[in-house]
């Protein structure tokens, strides 16, 4: 995965975090039936909310686009602590999935948890598919509500050396 690399988000990113998040969206909207301006409104108010609600939640949060090379292809937003790393948010245009991009970033996130000895939380909706995924990189599931999955993972600490 050498030509997948982070870069910070910048105010220009602003019209492909839009596209992404309507990618993330798209089946659930169409269902609805909704003509093609509703749904633009609909996406556009609930992309604003998200954006306040995580700045305002995680003010500390990093917030990376993932590029292939010089493209944008997703978004990793990431809060870290003394304690533990929050996956806030990771998204990745329909056409990038289920390559193995987001295995390896997650797989690199947990290094560097492990590195420094702290555990990392998320929060997934129950029908996202991601929670696979999830389960084969170590999570488990600590608390659930009606819509929603916490999911934790804790590094393995090797035991110290005994000494004679």
């Amino acid at each position: 995965m050498t030509d997948i690399s982070l870069r910070r988000e910048v105010p220009e990113d602003e019209a492909f975090l839009f596209k992404l998040y309507c990618s993330t969206r798209a089946e659930e909207i169409a269902a609805w039936g909704w003509p093609p301006v509703q749904q633009n409104a609909f996406l556009k108010m609930q992309f604003n909310g998200q954006r306040h609600s995580y700045r305002s939640q995680f003010p500390e949060a990093e917030h990376h686009v993932i590029l292939l090379q010089t493209d944008p292809i997703g978004r990793l937003l990431v809060s870290k602590n003394h304690v533990e790393f929050t996956l806030v948010d990771i998204a990745l245009l329909p056409e990038q999935r289920n390559r193995g991009i987001g295995s390896a970033l997650l797989r690199n996130l947990l290094a560097e948890a492990t590195s420094s000895n702290r555990k990392v939380r998320l929060h997934v909706l129950k029908s996202n598919p991601a929670q696979n995924l999830y389960s084969r990189l170590g999570f488990s599931r600590v608390s659930e509500d009606g819509l929603y999955s916490q999911m934790e993972w804790i590094p393995e600490v090797s035991p110290a050396p005994l000494t004679q």
